[in-house]
């Protein structure tokens, strides 16, 4: 358990946080990536066998998805964040004995929400339904996953606290690999061996969040078990020195869970506004068939979604890991430390997101036909590319908001959002009536785009951000990812011209194969550039020697 050697009896070593950071960024970001592409990849079989039925039973997927993502947020009430900032303050006093106690009481906690919001979910599914009953079915189907997933949660939050994102990392993808396989089974039973009801089949792909659950909770249960001598040995060792009564610790996770629930749900606010909004709003364009107005939703809220949200993960996993870092910096009073790990989380945001948005723009013809197939497929593809560019304001505000957490800044990060809610809400009406399908993802952008603002003009005038070092490595970053972008767009067009001439370029199989030599070389290319020029080395250190020591780069 390396992740707490840096810790010593007294508390007083102070870990080397960008290592730290690096280190818990790697685990996070590899286990949301797993489990982010697994919960893509499944959609290609999962359509093929829902035949003419796959953009309603798509969009039918979404439309409950984003209700029980906010009634989950909700039941999750941010505890888990909070459990992990609370933690690892107790820790960094070595008082680990405190940290303990808080995960006990976060875990009635987490029960009794998961419990209400569960029952909520199940029993007003018809007041949430939007007009459309058939998303009834589907709400109560992953109402059983509101019930599980807070303990599971709270639980990862807790390793989080000690830095040990292995445990995390690891359940999530156990999580996401046993829903997925579910929800293929499940699926191709129905529609394809008892020919059963597509509405059917939608609600056993939602349930397969609760089966996930399950698989991650006894995941994390085995590595506390593992652990459990360690764990015991460190409250042994604690100072000791501070008694924090029941109802205080209750205080404490309370005041800090309140406001995640807000910007944990940030993003999904946002999808939820488009899903009451987008229906009436396009109605007004003189669109008013059901079916085309479910297959506009499902290109933007759910398919693109589906697909850009996992370059968000990277950023995501990363603010994840900067919450606890700067809890020990804030409590430390350390503002030079605060203001290099401000520094460091915007140039690691930069260096994963950047050329990964313009990457997935570039390829998103072929990657859209891959998960989706042809039907709309121009349309599709251009609203897929917009969305990478959009992906940029979501993932910033997953590191901003996480980062203003991490200092104590809660309730000001929440008004901040406010702001951006309201200028998405100003926004939504004339950009869906003009832009159409575009429209959303237009006024998300400059909602997000506010909200960001706000929230690193307040950090940088607090604890000074390192502009000038920042804008140097980013016009690298920039560049770099420019080529990059135009490579691989030449590459597509040059494959697919070489391609089409051996088999149906536009199929699943003719789309991954001009993906693989696309992403291949250009994402090489990036690679060699970042470590060629040293770019890489000023990001994320002296990891770097080891990769260009296997790539043969000089």
């Amino acid at each position: 358990m390396t992740e707490m050697s840096n810790h010593n009896e007294g508390g007083n070593t102070v870990p080397d946080s960008k290592d730290q950071m690096v280190k818990g960024s790697a685990w996070m970001t590899a286990g949301s990536i797993f489990s982010r592409i697994l919960g893509a990849i499944y959609i290609i079989p999962w359509g093929i066998w829902f035949g003419s039925y796959f953009f309603q039973g798509n969009a039918l997927y979404g439309k409950g998805y984003n209700i029980y993502s906010f009634f989950l947020i909700a039941a999750i009430a941010g505890i888990p964040s909070a459990i992990a900032k609370q933690v690892a303050h107790y820790n960094a006093m070595n008082e680990y004995g405190v940290g303990f106690r808080l995960y006990k009481h976060g875990f009635v906690l987490a029960a009794i929400t998961g419990l209400i919001c569960a029952g909520l979910l199940f029993f007003g599914a018809p007041l949430f339904d939007g007009g459309d009953p058939r998303v009834v079915p589907v709400l109560h189907s992953l109402a059983w996953a509101v019930l599980i997933i807070p303990v599971m949660s709270l639980s990862r939050g807790f390793f989080q606290g000690y830095q040990q994102m292995a445990p995390s990392a690891i359940s999530q993808f156990v999580e996401q690999l046993a829903r997925v396989a579910y929800m293929l089974g499940s699926a191709f039973i129905i529609m394809r061996v008892l020919h059963g009801n597509w509405i059917t089949a939608v609600s056993q792909s939602t349930f397969a969040a609760a089966v996930g659950a399950i698989a991650g909770t006894l995941t994390l249960a085995w590595y506390y078990l593992k652990n459990r001598s360690t764990f015991n040995q460190l409250v042994l060792n604690s100072n000791n020195e501070i008694v924090v009564p029941a109802k205080q610790l209750y205080q404490e996770i309370l005041q800090q869970a309140l406001p995640f629930i807000v910007l944990g749900a940030g993003i999904t606010i946002f999808q939820l506004i488009d899903q009451y909004t987008f229906f009436n709003f396009m109605r007004s364009t003189g669109i008013t068939s059901m079916v085309m107005l479910n297959n506009l939703f499902a290109m933007f809220s759910v398919n693109a979604n589906k697909l850009i949200m996992i370059i968000v993960s990277l950023s995501s996993a990363l603010a994840i890991t900067v919450v606890p870092l700067l809890s020990e910096a804030y409590t430390r009073n350390d503002r030079v430390d605060i203001s290099h790990q401000l520094t460091n989380a915007v140039l690691l945001f930069e260096f994963v997101m950047i050329p990964s948005a313009l990457g997935m723009a570039a390829v998103a013809h072929p990657l859209n036909i891959l998960f989706y197939g042809t039907s709309h497929k121009e349309l599709a593809t251009a609203v897929l590319a917009f969305s990478a560019f959009v992906a940029i304001m979501l993932g910033l505000f997953s590191v901003t908001s996480a980062i203003m957490q991490g200092v104590s800044q809660n309730k000001r990060a929440v008004r901040y959002f406010a702001v951006g809610t309201i200028v998405k809400l100003v926004l939504q009406w004339p950009c869906i009536h003009y832009l159409g399908v575009f429209g959303p993802l237009v006024a998300t952008t400059f909602g997000f785009l506010v909200a960001n603002y706000l929230i690193i003009r307040w950090l940088n005038q607090s604890f000074s951000i390192d502009f000038p070092s920042i804008a140097k490595k980013t016009n690298g970053i920039l560049a770099f990812s420019l080529l990059m972008c135009v490579v691989a767009n030449l590459l597509v067009n040059l494959m697919s011209r070489i391609f089409g001439m051996f088999m149906v370029v536009d199929s699943h199989w003719g789309s991954l194969f001009v993906l693989i030599f696309a992403v291949g070389i250009a994402g090489y290319l990036y690679v060699y550039l970042v470590l060629r020029t040293r770019l890489a080395d000023t990001v994320i250190g002296d990891r770097t020697n080891r990769l260009r020591t296997m790539l043969h780069i000089k």
